[in-house]
């Protein structure tokens, strides 16, 4: 967890200098655009209130850190953090059922809770005019959860606590970070077990265990409340005294004594696993985040492995290419870190060979420390991270809640990004050096068979069901909730509109509220643009086409990004290929250069050709041992057709045949056919004004010719097949889960006016109350969580609903499933307490929907894409309210049919079989 929280970047790469045309703003200009003004106080029950005001939307995010977490389990107790967590969602005394939908109906957006060794935090971000009723809710769970905890939600939640081990224990290295902290950290250290717990512990949880961690750790003076956006301090002072003054003070937690263990010899570790590649770990505990060294570790990882032109990417990967994959982070809690250094070997290379090249990357790093360029450039991603996240209120609230909790500072991040600015490439070479050069914990995990999974034990000897709490006396405030009272409407941005001298359109939104400029240039191509004989062509090739120019190789574009704090991407869904750019408005010049050579002048030089290829079927190899990606594929091969555009997984990762055969000259082929002016549109949102992005866009792309060729087509009249519904079994071997998807064609298409059908699936399944999560989630207690869902193509749609629930519950989910759909579709339509909360949470969410930027982005481009009015966003709320019951269970009739659902199941056969033959489906094996 660092607290700045958007750490140097993701997995990847070294040194030359960067020559730029226009030199990059300095990484002191950076660091003075980060500022959070900020005010706090504390109500005399100890709860410390910090208020941070931001009038650009009509939302508050709302924030309840409780400085609790894991590492202060007891023996015997694992997962337990977590686990009440998930109690925390139940409701309370005087806010009764689930806390979810209560906020749902509020309409609000980024809403969650989440545990970790360190802490517990719930957040919401809500309209202006429902603040009283979100913080009534909070209020109600910190001082009166008891009494409205029934031990029937303890039994509940703990099958669903338990689902969500099985969900991530069923990923390739799902079961590594077991041996990580088991191995890292002695037995009785607080970090010695993970925060999802053991089956064994969770079995035998039990109520009394409950109310007593609720007493000891739930009290308001160990906990922080951040208000953020939409609010002053006056008001945050009388509705925090409000809500939040008569819960009494909870005992003061005592936290366990934490040291940082050093190994007493190198030590090796030897697992199998379901998994395409062997991955190589070396780890060590380093001091926690606020220990003098952290900052130096955290920058020496980015260099080595976190940037995309670290160390390990040039050496390894780019070099070398004994890797497909390599990384390294430098993880830090509140009292320990684990650093990671990790390289996946490619396919035919003996990992010893790996390993050494790793080590003796890594020993060169330890001996020489970093170039001042390298340090500069995880700098900059470092600011660059903090300024994107501070974009939103709840990205505000998250920073200054965590600041506050575990440094006792709101404000920290600005302490620690000085810190950031300031450190040397000699500083972090000593720093390095001295928790670096001890032993270090090696895992090794090979393609193989797991051993034996440990599952739940059905038959634990859990206490006796404890009888529910009296209620408490309550304050006539808390006797009936506040009312929710009216927000201010969505005020969505003007799109301005402009044309460049070669036909493409420009899109522009402004925002303006951190120094970034987004740009996306669209094509009309997407994956549904492969041939079915070249699938995974187009993924490939937009893969190829970031690694080099004709004026500049991987590692310098790498760098040259870095050293902009910009991000270059390119990436496509079924329908769109995009080329896309963030960057600092005060480098927006440089950035868009770097971003026209990437576009218009990509090399797919042959050898980087054959590198990418390599990683790619890499990537296809492990993506098709995991299980969404097998089951994706089948489903969309089955509902469409393997011939139809849209009969291929949206991954766009393609047949490994396929790819393995793909040359040079077949990517450039591919980028000469779709990616052309006249199949392009350009969107962009961000601090700048259409005149001078018009311009700036007129001097890279303007010149850009239309071709000869005539523009290509996709070609959408390629028949689906009819209906066939039946099961596809596909068998994983050992896995704890099955994932099942299940879906058919509707006849609607994307262009259609389909917002009514959304809201039908939101009831059916594709909200976390819906019918179906809500059955398989939280009345069986067999899953983590299902979702449906409308596909979003611009041709023909699809109804699908994912499930990863248990194995020995598979045949009953798919009967639940079928059942639950058949009932919404006949006798038991939307209900009134279901279409309140709809509407009311469809209407509320809408001006918290567009806080960032790359939410108006999105926006901006669905308006266009879909043939959308400017005014779409801000005429939905009357839409909502026109709508009736009546018309969402039509909707909902006229387009979903269970008859017709083709169910694709990934699981162990062995066990899963037997449960499928009572289902009256055909069962195909695969």
């Amino acid at each position: 967890m660092r607290i700045k929280l958007f750490s140097a970047a993701l997995a990847l790469s070294t040194s030359l200098t960067p020559l730029l045309a226009t030199p990059p703003a300095p990484m002191a200009d950076l660091v003075k655009r980060v500022d959070l003004p900020f005010e706090q106080f504390t109500l005399p029950n100890g709860l410390r209130v910090i208020v941070h005001t931001d009038r650009k939307a009509p939302v508050v995010a709302v924030a309840v850190w409780y400085h609790i977490g894991s590492k202060d389990e007891p023996v015997g107790k694992t997962g337990f953090a977590h686990l009440f967590e998930h109690l925390m969602f139940g409701g309370s005394e005087h806010a009764p059922g689930s806390v979810l939908e209560q906020f749902d109906k509020l309409g609000a957006t980024n809403l969650n809770g989440t545990t970790y060794f360190d802490r517990t935090n719930y957040f919401e971000t809500v309209p202006t005019g429902a603040l009283d009723r979100a913080l009534y809710i909070e209020s109600d769970r910190m001082g009166y959860l008891l009494g409205g905890l029934p031990q029937s939600q303890l039994d509940i939640q703990r099958g669903v606590v338990q689902n969500e081990k099985r969900r991530g224990d069923n990923q390739p290295f799902g079961l590594t970070d077991y041996a990580v902290v088991d191995n890292l950290f002695p037995e009785g250290h607080p970090y010695h077990h993970t925060t999802i717990g053991s089956m064994a512990d969770l079995d035998v949880a039990s109520m009394g265990d409950v109310r007593n961690w609720f007493r000891d750790h739930y009290g308001p003076n160990n906990a922080v409340l951040v208000l953020a956006g939409d609010i002053d301090l006056a008001t945050a002072k009388a509705k925090a005294a409000r809500w939040f003054n008569e819960i009494p003070r909870g005992p003061d937690v005592v936290h366990p004594k934490v040291n940082v263990p050093t190994l007493a010899a190198a030590k090796t570790i030897a697992l199998k696993d379901h998994v395409a590649t062997t991955r190589i770990t070396r780890q060590w505990a380093i001091p926690g985040e606020f220990d003098k060294d952290a900052v130096a570790l955290d920058l020496a990882a980015s260099v080595l492995g976190g940037l995309a032109s670290s160390r390990f990417d040039n050496a390894l990967v780019r070099n070398e290419q004994v890797a497909v994959n390599v990384s390294a982070t430098a993880e830090q809690f509140e009292n320990v870190g684990i650093f990671t250094i990790s390289a996946d070997v490619k396919p035919g290379v003996d990992a010893a060979v790996a390993g050494k090249s790793l080590d003796a990357v890594f020993a060169r790093f330890l001996s020489e420390g970093p170039t001042a360029d390298e340090l500069n450039r995880a700098k900059i991603r470092t600011a660059d991270g903090t300024i994107k996240g501070l974009e939103s209120v709840g990205g505000k609230a998250s920073v200054l809640g965590a600041g506050a909790v575990y440094a006792n500072d709101p404000g920290f991040y600005k302490k620690e990004l000085d810190e950031v600015a300031h450190v040397t490439p000699a500083q972090v070479r000593a720093v390095a050096q001295k928790w670096l050069n001890r032993p270090a914990l090696t895992i090794i995990t090979q393609p193989g068979d797991r051993d034996p999974y440990i599952e739940a034990n059905p038959n634990a000897a859990r206490p006796a069901a404890s009888s529910a709490l009296s209620p408490s006396v309550v304050s006539a405030d808390r006797a009936t909730p506040p009312a929710v009272t009216a927000s201010s409407a969505l005020a969505f941005p003007a799109i301005e509109r402009a044309t460049l001298t070669n036909g493409i359109p420009i899109y522009f939104a402004r925002r303006a509220t951190v120094p970034v400029v987004q740009v996306s240039i669209n094509f009309d191509a997407g994956f549904a643009s492969d041939a079915t004989t070249k699938l995974g062509a187009q993924s490939l090739m937009l893969a190829v086409l970031q690694q080099g120019t004709t004026t500049r190789n991987a590692q310098k574009i790498a760098e040259e990004s870095e050293a902009l704090g910009a991000q270059i991407g390119a990436g496509a869904s079924l329908d769109s290929t995009t080329i896309s750019l963030t960057a600092l408005t005060p480098n927006l010049e440089a950035s868009l250069d770097l971003l026209a050579d990437v576009a218009l002048h990509p090399a797919f030089a042959p050898a980087e050709v054959a590198r990418l290829r390599n990683q790619r079927l890499a990537e296809i190899d492990a993506a098709n041992k995991g299980p969404s990606e097998p089951a994706r594929r089948a489903i969309a091969a089955a509902i469409y057709g393997p011939s139809h555009p849209y009969g291929r997984s949206a991954s766009g990762l393609g047949s490994a045949d396929v790819v393995k055969a793909l040359t040079a000259t077949d990517l450039r082929a591919t980028y000469q056919t779709w990616l052309r002016p006249d199949t392009a549109k350009i969107f962009v949102v961000g601090d700048t004004d259409l005149a001078t992005i018009k311009a700036q866009l007129e001097a890279r792309f303007g010149g850009w010719n239309v071709p000869a060729a005539l523009k290509p087509l996709k070609d959408f009249t390629i028949p689906t097949p009819a209906p066939q519904p039946r099961v596809i079994l596909i068998n994983r071997p050992n896995a704890p889960q099955s994932y099942i998807v299940a879906g058919h064609i509707l006849t609607a298409k994307g262009r259609d006016d389909l917002v009514t059908l959304r809201a039908a699936n939101e009831v059916l399944g594709g909200a976390f109350l819906s019918r179906i999560n809500a059955d398989l989630r939280e009345a069986k207690s067999w899953s983590y969580g299902t979702r449906s869902g409308i596909s979003g193509n611009l041709n023909q749609i699809a109804f699908t609903d994912v499930a990863e629930v248990q194995a020995d519950k598979t045949g009953e989910s798919i009967k639940a499933i079928l059942a639950d759909v058949s009932a919404f579709l006949g006798p038991k339509g939307t209900t009134p307490d279901e279409f309140d909360r709809t509407i009311n949470g469809d209407v509320r969410e809408l001006p918290g929907r567009f806080e960032t930027a790359g939410a108006v982005m999105g926006a901006v481009q669905d308006i266009v894409t879909f043939g959308r009015p400017d005014d779409y966003y801000t005429k939905l709320p009357a839409k909502y309210q026109a709508m009736t019951a009546a018309q969402i269970d039509a909707a909902a009739r006229a387009q979903i049919d269970p008859a017709k659902l083709v169910f694709v199941v990934v699981g162990e056969a062995a066990k899963v079989r037997p449960q499928l033959a009572g289902l009256g489906l055909t069962v195909e094996e695969k």
